[in-house]
């Protein structure tokens, strides 16, 4: 990446915080973009990696593995937005761009760099950089969290607190091979029974023991704020179709009214009726592409009492009206789940 090109994408960046009120965040903890004058072992790990990856893609978007909690995804153009909610999971580029909004915050990774999600997060992904000859590829590997809580215990570390519910984070060199013999499992189907568990085990160690550790281990820490916010999270999932009582929320974090509206914005970057609105909006996709269901009967499903506020909401958020936008998914090659856009 050549010095013009690092100065148009800060440039860039101002752009967009100064016109959209957008917080773009280039990298988790700093602004600097990597330097991608990259020498032969780099070189060598990168090559490897994607390779690795397009070989078990057999198309464009998921690719699910013979390995539990890893999926290889893929895509060949630029452009497309996917709605997405994300579990907590570590994301890793291979080869392209992307960009993840999550409410009004920007997070762009690409090669040697991961998005690390530690909740539920309702996002919209777009790959910014790929072609049909060089595809966007990434390994997206699943956080146990019972595994995650192991780790936390046994590790001779003293975590502080942090409520980052999702960041970008640079490989380090210890992650990056950890991440890589995973993935090589892919090609030695054989070995997956046995080895896997323990690969996974030591990517997730691996994270914990670098400078993004804090993050990570918010989520299994009992009484973190991070930990009270997911509660609350996982409340409002389990009956979209319910109305919300932030008082009820911020009784089951166990935090004040006041004190819970600030740690749950600073985790998901909305409020709570904006986080349950997305949850929604994004289920009702998934209910008309998945099960044929009309926009009527998919906005009562989710919870809508007026159609025509349901369809409004929707267009705002998806870019056309329920029907025009489900037939336009239709159409796309190949058609693609409502929630599946990852990496």
């Amino acid at each position: 990446m050549d010095d013009d090109y690092r100065k148009d994408s800060r440039k860039d960046s101002r752009k967009d915080s100064r016109n959209d009120s957008r917080h773009d965040h280039r990298n988790g903890f700093r602004d600097e973009r990597f330097d991608e004058r990259l020498d032969d072992r780099l070189y060598d790990y990168r090559t490897e990696l994607a390779g690795l990856i397009e070989r078990h893609s057999s198309r464009d978007g998921l690719n699910e593995t013979a390995i539990p909690g890893v999926v290889c995804y893929r895509e060949s153009a630029p452009g497309r937005a996917t709605p997405t909610v994300y579990g907590p999971s570590l994301c890793v580029v291979a080869q392209g761009r992307k960009q993840v909004m999550l409410g009004r915050e920007i997070y762009r990774y690409g090669p040697f760099e991961y998005l690390a999600v530690s909740v539920d997060l309702p996002t919209i992904g777009t790959v910014t950089e790929a072609a049909a000859d060089r595809p966007y590829l990434c390994l997206k590997i699943d956080i146990d969290l019972k595994q995650l809580s192991e780790l936390v215990l046994s590790t001779e570390r003293a975590f502080s607190e942090s409520a980052q519910g999702l960041f970008v984070g640079r490989l380090d060199e210890q992650t990056k091979e950890s991440v890589l013999r995973l993935a090589r499992l892919l090609d030695a189907p054989d070995d997956i029974p046995v080895l896997a568990p323990m690969m996974m085990r030591e990517v997730c160690y691996r994270v914990l023991r670098s400078s993004y550790g804090n993050a990570v281990a918010q989520i299994v820490l009992k009484g973190s704020n991070l930990q009270r916010i997911a509660s609350a999270i996982r409340r409002i999932r389990s009956d979209l179709s319910r109305p919300i009582k932030v008082k009820e929320l911020a009784e089951i974090a166990g935090m004040s009214l006041s004190s819970f509206h600030a740690h749950f914005k600073s985790v998901t970057a909305m409020s709570p009726l904006q986080f349950q609105k997305h949850l929604r909006l994004m289920e009702a996709r998934r209910i008309m592409l998945s099960a044929g269901a009309d926009a009527a009967n998919a906005a009562y499903r989710v919870g809508y009492e007026s159609p025509s506020q349901f369809s409004r909401e929707y267009a705002r958020m998806f870019g056309n009206p329920p029907a025009r936008d489900i037939s336009l998914l239709r159409q796309q090659e190949p058609p693609p789940s409502a929630l599946a856009g990852v990496g």
